[in-house]
């Protein structure tokens, strides 16, 4: 006489659905989605620290002006870093999880958030910096890829009323998440002036030094962190103001800039980036007694 095997309930969970156990089997696809990810954002992690320039990308292409930027870092460390953590999760969660319907929630939630984050930071670079970084739609295309694949493997165990509730925190939580971007790479949280800083910035305005640039540049970028939060003070000419692909503003035409960053101090042109010292010197800035320098 046969004996019916009386199946635990995260059994029950595994072979409902499709019919297929999915407790002790990867979701492949999705594994490999996420390792290829890892390699790309770990690439572009060691680039980022490194300080190099990413291959098929030259100097001051759109790859190096977002690579560049103040949104490639978060929280002081590089943007592709906390993607690498990401992928990692997910590769993680697909290789092995205790139930089918715990696995999917945790790869859907994860592929939702890094879509939503891969979608915004690809919208900054558009609306700021009019540049697209191939390795930056790479990872987007790989992270979307997982969000569909996710999706498509809905199981059929998974409730049918509750997503409402379930879709509604993904929502507020994803708006929270964007909204904290928003406000980190903003100027609300910006550290207070240096001192030091705002006083050269003051004086290289007020001795009719000026600064021109592109907002597309990544040495103009370089040159105003060097400011820190006091680079607003600074006397800068902004010579694409129709875009990157647009006319030059008439002011640097008549100067004859063709090269980014050009500082004319005292009549004199300097097309290359001057550090604190060299704007000192050639401005003839001299320093409050109290400054300690």
């Amino acid at each position: 006489m046969s004996k019916t095997k009386k199946l635990r309930p995260h059994e029950v969970i595994a072979h409902s659905g499709t019919g297929r156990s999915f407790q002790h089997s990867p979701e492949k696809l999705v594994l490999v989605l996420a390792l290829c990810g890892m390699l790309l954002t770990g690439y572009l992690t060691y680039v980022a620290l490194r300080g190099g320039t990413l291959a098929f990308c030259s100097a001051e292409a759109a790859c190096d002006l977002i690579q560049q930027s103040r949104w490639s870092r978060l929280l002081g460390l590089p943007l592709a870093l906390w993607g690498f953590v990401l992928y990692g999760l997910l590769a993680a969660n697909a290789w092995r999880l205790p139930a089918r319907l715990v696995r999917w929630r945790r790869l859907w939630l994860l592929a939702w958030f890094g879509l939503a984050v891969s979608l915004y930071m690809t919208l900054v670079a558009w609306l700021q910096l009019d540049a697209f970084c191939a390795w930056c739609l790479l990872s987007l295309a790989l992270m979307a890829a997982i969000f569909i694949r996710v999706s498509l493997q809905r199981p059929r165990s998974a409730p049918g009323t509750d997503w409402r509730h379930w879709f509604t925190y993904c929502g507020v939580a994803t708006l929270v998440t964007l909204g904290g971007l928003q406000l980190y790479y903003s100027d609300l949280l910006a550290p207070r002036e240096d001192p030091q800083s705002q006083a050269l910035a003051s004086h290289l305005q007020r001795s009719g030094a000026k600064f021109y640039g592109t907002f597309w540049c990544p040495t103009c970028q370089e040159q105003k962190r060097l400011f820190g939060p006091s680079a607003k003070r600074l006397p800068y000419v902004e010579c694409t103001p129709d875009g990157r692909n647009g006319l030059l503003a008439r002011v640097c035409i008549e100067e004859k800039i063709n090269r980014y960053p050009t500082w004319i101090i005292r009549e004199q042109h300097y097309s290359q980036l001057l550090n604190i010292e060299e704007l000192t010197r050639l401005s003839r800035f001299k320093w409050p007694e109290n400054s300690g320098l």
